[in-house]
């Protein structure tokens, strides 16, 4: 975070708006989609687009658009009553400008965000819903009247105001906000020491440091390049100090921060997203999370082992390695918070976000005392302010994102051209379930380029996920595989957000980090797949002996296969070792 945003007390007050409008709707009730929808775009624009303005033409234009765009906003909500009697239809020039007016404001806010990318498949789709009824073949469609199209996408809930961004107000916020407070006490600290006390005197100790830590703190960011940023500061250091490969330091950290994504409890607030798109419970999405996310690191830490063999890797000194009165203190900090999200969800029967809410209040308290257990105000007060603006600004990157998204979904539907991409995705597979999912792996890649996990996720989901519910995939199996390939863009090349971030604080060429990258994380590529060809390994909650065979047979095959790639050896043999273990992955028993 850059000195003068933390510190300006707007910035700091805009924050805490923000922070208080998005809990508040929890103990609020049912505020309607057309009031708490509208608000949420309002309260991040102008930390999309006057914030990072650094030339005078963008701040005037990022004033300019966000006053537009709030006033619009601001219309909807305090119209809200009205204009849902009108079921999407607008009524009158001054509407018809007004969806306009929010359409390009929402494009060019996500532009700012993360860059044309999405923006511009949001401008195509837009274009397509004017004009596709002149295309030829099935692609085009009969025609839509001007005002009935606008109105659905910004006067209704068919666009702007859909189901994604509901997402994002309801859910992605709330744990946005509790790994923001989380992060500006001592809970990334706490994870470093419990990581360095379990792992640090290990063969190859800092890489798995690395890996324990970033798992521990991705599960809360939501972000795998955040996540390299703030963790990799202090573990990427620490490995080139004891004598890593500076392409081998950055890939530990670019494969382990992206691995957090998919960590229970929380996975970047990813199974609680999950919970609101399919209806199932969080205990069942969590109970079949898991195993595949030990899996993951699991091979990360076979491939780490086979890295420090072949360099001679050392454990991290014993000077280095925290006293044990210090692990218990500083894993407090994010202890405290996480058994009373918990406690409140699986022994209060409380909702996700009623129980998010909750441990952000206990880590709130937690901001008033330092590692020493000595309490301060004036450190309260500072760490209050650099986790409201952290909360402001991250759910404004993530809720533009998911708005721009949201025009692309309302197209689909409204055109029917998601039923027609259905129907491609299946025809180019030829009704076959394995290049269907090869196909979706290669859309997920696309999509997330440059687009947070979460988000990534929400947009996959929404265009694969009807064509792999028709091959018969279990709605849960379909979302879980969309959100673990939503984090291939994170270390694939030519768009890894998580490898350029590692490879620029390390001073190393990206394309050697990002080689490394991907053979350490080969989990990423194959357990998705596993689990289409191994159902019983996401069964642990209705049959946890079939699932605990297929998690050892799918264990054995990914450390065969991370072995053969990494180990030093005969080429015949390692060529063995990865053939053996992808069959043990993909043969049925």
């Amino acid at each position: 975070m850059d000195e003068p945003a933390r510190v300006r007390p707007v910035w700091v007050v805009l924050g805490l708006v923000s922070v208080a409008f998005h809990i508040g709707l929890i103990f609020y009730g049912l505020a309607p989609a057309l009031v708490s929808r509208p608000l949420h775009m309002a309260l991040l624009l102008p930390w999309m687009l006057v914030l990072p303005a650094v030339t005078g033409w963008q701040r005037l234009s990022g004033w300019a658009l966000t006053v537009a765009g709030v006033s619009g906003c601001l219309y909807i909500a305090l119209n809200a009553g009205e204009i849902s009697d009108q079921y999407g239809f607008v009524d009158g020039p001054f509407q018809l400008a007004l969806c306009l007016l929010l359409l390009a404001v929402a494009l060019e806010t996500a532009r700012r965000a993360i860059g044309w990318p999405l923006p511009a498949v949001a401008l195509a789709a837009l274009l397509y819903g004017f004009f596709g009824q002149h295309l030829p073949g099935e692609f085009g469609h009969p025609g839509l009247p001007v005002e009935s199209f606008l109105g659905t996408l910004v006067l209704a809930e068919g666009g702007l105001w859909g189901q994604l961004t509901g997402v994002s107000v309801g859910v992605v916020a709330i744990f946005v906000i509790l790994g923001a407070v989380l992060n500006a006490g001592e809970a990334g600290k706490g994870f470093m020491n419990v990581a360095t006390a379990v792992a640090g005197r290990l063969k190859g100790g800092a890489a798995k440091v690395a890996t324990l830590s970033s798992a521990l703190f991705g599960s809360i960011s939501g972000s795998a390049s955040a996540n390299v940023a703030s963790t990799g500061a202090i573990t990427m250091p620490a490995m080139i100090r004891l004598g890593y490969p500076r392409s081998l330091a950055g890939a530990v950290e670019a494969v382990a921060s992206s691995g957090g994504q998919i960590m229970p409890p929380l996975m970047g607030a990813g199974a609680f997203v999950m919970v609101e798109l399919t209806g199932t419970p969080y205990a069942q999405i969590m109970a079949a999370a898991f195993p595949p996310a030990i899996l993951y690191f699991l091979t990360v830490w076979v491939g780490i082992n086979a890295f420090a063999t072949r360099h001679d890797l050392r454990p991290v000194d014993l000077e280095d390695r925290p006293h044990g009165r210090d692990v218990v203190v500083t894993s407090l900090f994010f202890a405290v918070p996480f058994l009373a999200l918990l406690g409140a969800i699986f022994v209060g029967g409380y909702t996700p976000q009623f129980a998010a809410s909750i441990a952000i209040l206990a880590a709130a308290i937690l901001l008033l005392v330092d590692v020493r257990l000595s309490a301060s105000l004036r450190q309260f007060g500072t760490r209050l302010a650099e986790a409201a603006v952290s909360s402001g600004r991250q759910i404004a990157m993530i809720g533009s994102i998911i708005i721009c998204a949201s025009i692309v979904i309302g197209v689909l539907s409204l055109t029917g051209l998601g039923v027609k991409v259905t129907s491609t995705i299946l025809s180019v597979a030829d009704d076959s379930l394995w290049p269907a999912l090869l196909l979706t792996a290669l859309a997920c890649l696309i999509l997330g380029m440059e687009v947070p996990t979460t988000a990534a996720y929400v947009i996959c989901i929404s265009v694969a996920g009807p064509a792999l519910s028709q091959l018969g995939v279990e709605p849960l199996v379909a979302h879980l595989f969309v959100f673990w390939f939503a984090l291939l863009s994170t270390i694939t090349p030519p768009v890894c957000g998580a490898v350029f971030i590692a490879a620029g604080m390390i001073g190393e060429n990206w394309l050697k980090v990002a080689g490394s990258a991907m053979v350490l994380g080969i989990g990423l590529y194959i357990i998705p797949l596993g689990m289409i060809a191994n159902p019983d390994l996401l069964a642990l909650g209705q049959a946890p002996m079939l699932a605990l065979v297929a998690f050892v047979k799918v264990g054995v095959g990914l450390t065969l296969v991370s072995f053969g790639m990494i180990a030093r050896g005969r080429a015949v043999l390692r060529a063995l070792s990865v053939a053996a273990g992808l069959a043990a992955v993909f043969v049925s028993l």
